[in-house]
């Protein structure tokens, strides 16, 4: 082996989504458009609901901690890809690219906890409305979404750890546009066998047991809304569900797709991961907010505010 082989890496190059100028133009606009409607329509639906006591329920309390995951995951990738996307030098040190990891899988392990607490939620609204206030109490949600959080810590304490714990020699380019760890375990030159194993089952527990639980929700609540005697009745269900049902299936879809792939496929899924880490984010206000009479209620009610 030689000297330059033997090198340990201290900085990884990112060869980001595509060499092609026009193309890597189309993607600064889209990152940059993305991202700024992220950051408006997330900090726009926190304000709402907590400038509007009538939105101080459990759903929308879960739904203002889902926009800061999303902030959060917006946040720890689009702004240092568009640097990468705008510089010749599209390098990130071995600190900032485990950091990169780490905030990036915090985001996104507490959506998934998230929206598996926001299923049990719709799902007590609907098939348990008599006990719902008494069962979703402040408290109860405040420690419901603390451990969302701390799931999210712990998932991505695991994965960082077991990732830049490795070894790194020689080979430093990442075919990727940001520092994601299953792509990282392939330029490791040691044995990445238990790093495969641990992520693979932090992968399981925090995205595949969210995934059941709310299956076993939407399952309760669609006999539930079968049952129903009225038209009107059903459709108030559906709707109320339908948002969360949706943004459950675009995040739940792509993450999957991502994580659980075989270790062959991994360099061609990073354009999934355009999907997951910043479009995404962008999609959840939006989802919640333009078929949600309630959040356009609050929207007209701010305006009023404004201009009075």
């Amino acid at each position: 082996m030689n000297q330059k082989n033997c090198t340990w890496v201290t900085e990884f190059l990112l060869l980001g989504l595509s060499d092609d100028p026009q193309t890597q133009l189309l993607f600064i606009v889209l990152f940059l458009a993305v991202y700024l409607g992220t950051v408006l329509g997330s900090l726009l639906l926190i304000y709402l609901v907590i400038s509007d006591s009538q939105l101080h329920t459990p759903m929308y309390f879960f739904l203002c901690n889902l926009s800061l995951a999303d902030l959060g995951s917006s946040t720890s990738i689009v702004p240092q890809a568009l640097v990468h996307m705008l510089t010749k030098k599209k390098v990130i040190s071995f600190k900032g690219c485990a950091a990169q990891i780490f905030f990036s899988i915090v985001s996104g392990a507490t959506q998934c906890s998230l929206l598996a607490v926001m299923s049990y939620d719709r799902y007590l609204a609907i098939c348990n409305p008599m006990h719902y206030c008494l069962i979703m109490t402040g408290s109860i949600c405040a420690q419901l979404a603390l451990g969302c959080w701390i799931s999210g810590i712990v998932a991505s304490s695991v994965d960082t750890i077991f990732t830049v714990c490795l070894p790194y020699q020689g080979d430093n380019k990442i075919a990727h546009f940001f520092c994601d760890a299953p792509i990282l375990l392939t330029l490791a030159t040691g044995d990445t066998h238990k790093a495969e194993i641990a992520i693979f089952f932090m992968g399981v527990v925090i995205l595949l047991v969210p995934v059941s639980l709310v299956l076993v929700s939407y399952g309760f609540i669609i006999v539930t809304v079968i049952k129903m005697k009225t038209t009107s009745g059903r459709l108030k269900a559906f709707s109320t569900c339908g948002s969360h049902l949706l943004a459950v299936i675009l995040f739940y879809g792509t993450l999957i797709i991502s994580y659980m792939t075989s270790k062959s496929s991994r360099e061609q899924i990073k354009h999934v991961a355009v999907f997951y880490g910043v479009i995404n984010p962008m999609l959840n206000p939006i989802i919640y907010s333009l078929r949600n009479k309630d959040v356009m209620r609050a929207f007209r009610n701010a305006i009023n505010r404004k201009e009075s």
